[in-house]
């Protein structure tokens, strides 16, 4: 339990109220902490590169519409 932070500048991004099991090997969620937490940008259709929204540190993706509930994306 708890928030999930950057690795290189300790921003929040992430809770684990928001966490939930997928498929993939990586940890999923449903939203991040706050409206600034994570800068997106697309990259290709159903998928934007997230990235932190203080330091610019790559975090992967969020994958629209393809979260536990129609509609939702997934971090």
């Amino acid at each position: 339990p708890g928030v999930y932070v950057c690795a290189k500048c300790g921003h929040e991004l992430f809770s684990s109220r928001a966490k939930y099991e997928h498929s993939s090997p990586w940890p999923a969620f449903t939203e991040t902490v706050h409206e600034d937490s994570v800068a997106k940008r697309a990259e290709r259709p159903g998928a934007l590169k997230v990235s932190c929204g203080k330091c610019g540190n790559g975090l992967g993706h969020e994958f629209l519409n393809d979260g536990p509930k129609r509609g939702q994306s997934r971090f």
